[in-house]
């Protein structure tokens, strides 16, 4: 949120903070928007152009994903073709939880079906997918290394 003013910075810290159905005030699910993966056929070649179309080395490279840092979030390549297809709808936007099992638990209840269960992807890292009525997937992302506002 750089080049932001201090004004629709609070704003924004505003909109994180909902009423529940009771009228009692709760801190949203959701904590925002943390990565976005994209499906790649050839991860080498995917590093490569990524790279060089954002002009910046990836944090993390390993053989089953890349990580790219890019203003406080995470751009991530996947190539594990059973996880999903590569191009169109072959990305999932992943928004932080603090608690994955207790946000699937309130994702499903409002009709949303799992479609990955959540794993432990290393370093504390927690996953999973689901998608809602209309067929879209969204990523749910528990990770202790992002220290956003709440």
């Amino acid at each position: 949120m750089s080049g932001l003013t201090d004004r629709r910075r609070a704003c924004f810290a505003k909109v994180l903070v909902v009423a529940n159905a009771k009228g009692e005030t709760m801190t949203a699910r959701a904590l925002g928007l943390r990565t976005v993966i994209y499906r790649v056929p050839d991860l080498d070649r995917a590093k490569k152009w990524y790279g060089e179309a954002f002009g910046i080395e990836p944090y993390f490279d390993e053989p089953f994903y890349v990580g790219f840092s890019i203003g406080g979030f995470e751009l991530g390549l996947d190539p594990d073709p059973t996880q999903g297809k590569s191009g169109p709808g072959g990305s999932v936007a992943y928004w932080g939880v603090k608690e994955l099992g207790a946000a699937l638990a309130a994702f499903e209840k409002n009709g949303a079906k799992i479609v990955t269960a959540a794993q432990d992807v290393g370093g504390g890292i927690r996953v999973a997918t689901v998608s809602d009525p209309f067929g879209n997937v969204i990523g749910l992302i528990e990770n202790p290394n992002f220290k956003f506002a709440e």
